[in-house]
């Protein structure tokens, strides 16, 4: 057994997939382009998230433009993020786990810190960690090779349990494992054709997760 999880927060801890797609049609939508349904978002969600934007809108994304559309995203998704509840059995499977555990976003950190504490979770993980930047949208192994190196883990002795393909391949690039949960930004199917282990629930993910050597 693996003796660290790290969490990933938006999509697996937090249930937050309705908020995530209105506030991604108010983005798309300064730009012109078409509303999204929750599905096509699962189909076609990835980081970097410029590319995403520019396979919905049909043309490229610079960097400019990414910033407005990112900065539209967060102040909608800021909006009704007060709505948002946990996964069903996000606590459950947080105290499941019997080695020590983190949690890693990239949503911004001052936001993320005082989100965590609310729903009563901080006192959980050895560490908490966001996005330390002005603009969201980057891929996650960089941040996860530092965020373990902050509090002396190896990836070797890591689980992540997160919901996108971004989540694995971060894992993996630190010497991590994975599991991936269906409840959140990814659609299942894609998620199973990955090769990864996948997981229902929260729960389920915990037990695979502590089977993975």
């Amino acid at each position: 057994m693996r003796e660290h999880l790290v969490w990933d927060w938006n999509g697996t801890l937090l249930d937050d997939l309705t908020l995530v797609v209105a506030a991604t049609n108010v983005a798309l939508a300064g730009a012109g382009g078409p509303e999204v349904t929750a599905e096509e978002h699962r189909t076609q969600f990835r980081r970097p998230i410029a590319d995403y934007y520019a396979e919905v809108l049909g043309r490229a994304v610079d960097t400019e433009e990414f910033g407005r559309l990112d900065q539209l995203f967060h102040e909608a998704y800021r909006v009704g993020l007060a709505s948002c509840e946990l996964a069903a059995d996000a606590t459950t499977a947080i105290r499941t786990w019997t080695g020590t555990q983190s949690l890693l976003s990239m949503w911004f950190h001052d936001e993320l810190v005082p989100a965590v504490d609310r729903y009563g979770l901080t006192a959980l993980f050895r560490r908490v960690d966001g996005l330390r930047g002005t603009v969201g949208g980057e891929r996650k192994a960089g941040h996860l090779a530092r965020h373990l190196a902050a509090f002396g883990v190896r990836g070797t002795s890591t689980v992540l349990i997160g919901d996108s393909i971004d989540d694995a391949e971060a894992a993996e690039s630190v010497g991590a494992r994975c599991v991936l949960y269906t409840g959140g930004f990814t659609d299942s199917a894609r998620l199973r054709a990955a090769g990864w282990p996948v997981a229902d629930s929260l729960t389920e993910a915990v037990e695979l997760a502590a089977k993975l050597d």
